[in-house]
């Protein structure tokens, strides 16, 4: 059995990284980056050189080096952190090698993408004054090692509902950031709800100018335009970050009701709602406006979102009908099937019996509720999201000033100390996408509040998705994540500082 030491002398070798590399060899000697160090990139495609210049800006800030960008084959040059593409199939899409000896780093992948990943390990590497927006003493030192690195699922997300409580485009931005520190590659923004409805439709003016008025009561109203909606979308991508819309129907849409009368079954609008209760509106789905609007939002929505997913919804429709939701479902698969978009829904859609196996099911109900029995009978896709272990606005505990609870208290352990192929029975590795943390927001209205409910819990859901199971323990990873809380106060992060981590 590992004792304390042993457990100590482990984390030391990982130098703190999260999430854990697959595998990390250390070496004698250290790299020193100064004033003379250039980035070297081997390639002259756009993408790597963007790459190049994103280092270039990281490092820039607190080193106060201008770390020239130039091109070259030689990468046996010294005093250089060379970029190149190469053909590793063992490394995958989002894999990268970083081999840093005491002459030079060398970091290379199979696609931009692991470049990108590699840049985050390294920046774990050096000191964590490397985060100061001002210039700081160096040196800039990092220990010589080999890293062999790439994920175990490829999806990795975290989800911010904005639709409760509305965040502004420089915040989601932040939460980008930090989030790819990470390697989350997924930014699921929930866009409508009860509550308020947060991207413009240029056919539908009234779902912003009415419906985006209104927000949880204590909670922010707005809205993003079009181009305030394509700006984060081209910021994550930026970041190897795919965003991932979602329209929440036909429940959860009180916010759309209130808009336009005609979707409602009385051609009544009904009054602004700022409160926590669920599953009281609904769509109208024998409505052919119904239709035509849903038509009109999610043809807007994908004209401005690269990628394959559109996320519908569907959780919750309380008031809807079993017959009204398949005949509804049955519709809405047309619609997106029609913009050449992959449908995602909460673990309802599985409801409906006729759902298209290229489907998405997110599953977040307790396994009592049986949700994922359809995805594995019909050989669906998942995402895991079990509520009672990965929803970040559940509190921690008892004492948690904001937050629900009735998933449970979700601990730092809590949210850690799980597998996505074990919390509903029957899966296989194969089975699943990967898993997302979501943030909901009808108690979390600033970001002071959203950082201390994600983090230290999103550091490990990007561990899960990304490290080898077996290369994960809880003991081990309270000391590397007692290592990055140093980072986070240096970032400006407001995280939860459990009892839990021996924090350094």
């Amino acid at each position: 059995m590992t004792n304390n030491k042993q457990i100590e002398k482990l984390s030391s070798a990982w130098q703190g990284l999260i999430p854990k590399p697959v595998s990390l060899e250390k070496m004698d000697g250290c790299f020193c980056i100064n004033q003379e160090t250039k980035i070297v990139i081997a390639s002259a495609e756009e993408e790597i050189l963007k790459i190049g210049q994103y280092l270039a800006n990281l490092l820039k800030p607190a080193t106060g080096f201008p770390l020239e960008i130039t091109k070259s084959t030689n990468s046996v040059a010294q005093n250089i952190i060379s970029l190149s593409i190469k053909h590793d199939p063992s490394l995958k899409e989002e894999g990268y090698e970083l081999v840093i000896s005491t002459e030079s780093i060398n970091l290379s992948a199979n696609k931009g993408h692991g470049l990108f990943n590699g840049i985050q390990t390294l920046r774990q590497l050096l000191p964590i004054t490397i985060e100061s927006n001002v210039k700081q003493d160096g040196p800039w030192e990092l220990d010589a090692l080999i890293v062999k690195d790439y994920p175990r699922f490829s999806w990795r997300g975290a989800m911010i509902d904005v639709a409760r409580s509305f965040f502004t485009v420089e915040e989601v931005k932040r939460f980008i950031d930090l989030f790819a520190l990470h390697k989350i590659n997924r930014l699921h923004l929930h866009l409508s709800d009860d509550q308020g409805w947060r991207i413009e439709i240029k056919s539908w003016p009234e779902l912003t100018s009415h419906g985006g008025k209104c927000a949880v009561e204590g909670g922010s109203s707005g809205y993003y335009t079009q181009d305030q909606y394509k700006e984060i979308v081209r910021y994550a991508h930026e970041r190897f970050m795919l965003v991932i819309p979602e329209i929440d129907v036909p429940g959860h849409t009180n916010a759309a009701l209130s808009s336009y009368a005609e979707l409602n079954s009385d051609g009544i609008a009904p009054p602004y709602f700022r409160g926590m209760k669920v599953g009281f509106s609904t769509l109208d789905t024998d409505k052919d406006i119904t239709y035509e609007f849903l038509t009109d939002v999610f043809t807007e929505i994908a004209s401005i979102t690269p990628g394959p997913y559109l996320h519908v919804g569907g959780d919750e429709a309380l008031s809807t009908t079993e017959e009204e939701y398949s005949h509804f479902l049955s519709r809405l698969e047309t619609i997106i099937a029609s913009l050449g978009k992959t449908m995602i829904g909460w673990g309802e859609v599985g409801h409906y019996e006729n759902l298209n196996s290229s489907a998405i099911i997110q599953l977040w109900q307790s396994p009592a509720k049986k949700d994922h029995e359809f995805a594995l009978k019909h050989g669906i896709k998942t995402i895991m999201s079990p509520a009672h272990k990965i929803y970040v606005d559940m509190k921690y505990d008892e004492s948690t000033h904001v937050g629900q609870d009735w998933a449970g208290y979700v601990s730092v352990e809590t949210a850690y100390n799980w597998d996505p192929t074990s919390v509903y029975e029957g899966f296989n590795e194969e089975d699943i996408l990967g898993i997302e943390a979501p943030l909901w927001t009808e108690t979390i209205h600033n970001t002071v509040d959203a950082d201390y409910m994600y983090f230290p819990r999103i550091c490990g859901a990007a561990e899960i998705g990304w490290s080898p199971k077996d290369n994960r323990s809880w003991e081990e990873y309270c000391l590397r994540l007692a290592r990055l809380g140093k980072r986070l106060e240096q970032l400006g992060v407001n995280f939860h500082r459990s009892p839990l981590i021996p924090w350094k």
